[in-house]
């Protein structure tokens, strides 16, 4: 199987190609990676050439960027629209959802309120109507191994000293970057479609989550600011899928540690 991956730059596309026991094709925008390939996802004349060139059997589209609608929307339109003859496997978020007392199943109707929650919400959309056999993978704060993660950053800049705070009011369910990247090649390479929720088992605010961090990296937790802030309760119910994968997705509180 080729296997083209977007935003291979990252901290997850990078991850999917270390996995992957297929021929890889990783493709960047600003930041080159290793036998990469150069592709503007906003462009779709840019992004037919390239899948062109490659003819992937299979695509996982894990490439956005928070604050700009035409990488994160219109890009995953450009790729499910030139990617139509690839398995697809399209990285989605749980911020589809604004929170709510119940866990969101897979069956869920997305209701985001920030401006990169409807851009997700938005791409969702257009991929499953070009794109029917793609599997839309949502999921949730992605966190690395050694402070690689814009959550493990924030927790080491607050430590510091710099100014910000963790949300008490913020509940998701974070995943370790290989355990979503295994589950990704092995969506891939299966029959499912639709959405899938591919996140951790343990729900947690932005304040344990950080204090764990702070923990594993050998900080002091309990110098951490924090603040209620905005009650957010996104919690993915990903019980379905997990039993469709052998990879099994660990709680936070297993991976790092606590």
């Amino acid at each position: 199987m080729r296997v083209l991956v977007t935003g291979a730059a990252g901290l997850l596309g990078s991850e999917v190609v270390r996995l992957a026991e297929h021929e890889v094709v990783p493709t960047y925008h600003r930041q080159p990676v290793p036998d990469g390939t150069r592709m503007d996802v906003r462009d779709r004349g840019d992004v037919e050439d390239v899948i062109r060139k490659v003819r992937p059997d299979g695509i996982v589209h894990a490439a956005y960027l928070q604050s700009d609608w035409a990488t994160t929307a219109v890009g995953a339109a450009n790729i499910a629209l030139a990617g139509h003859d690839a398995r697809l496997v399209f990285v989605s978020t749980d911020v589809v959802f604004g929170g709510g007392v119940e866990p969101y199943d897979e069956d869920a109707i997305p209701c985001p309120v920030t401006p990169y929650g409807a851009a997700k919400a938005a791409a969702e959309t257009v991929v499953r109507a070009v794109h029917p056999s793609a599997v839309i993978a949502r999921t949730s704060l992605i966190i690395g191994s050694a402070g690689e993660s814009t959550t493990e950053r924030f927790v080491h800049a607050l430590a510091a000293g710099e100014r910000g705070a963790l949300y008490t009011g913020n509940i998701r369910c974070p995943v370790h970057v290989t355990d979503l990247a295994s589950a990704l090649l092995e969506l891939l390479e299966s029959d499912v479609q639709g959405t899938a929720h591919v996140a951790g088992p343990d729900a947690v605010d932005r304040l344990e989550l950080g204090r764990l961090i702070a923990v594993r990296d050998g900080l002091d937790p309990q110098a951490l600011p924090f603040t209620p802030g905005s009650p957010s309760d996104v919690r993915l119910d990903g019980k379905r899928t997990q039993t469709r994968l052998r990879t099994r997705l660990r709680g936070v509180h297993e991976f790092l540690g606590g």
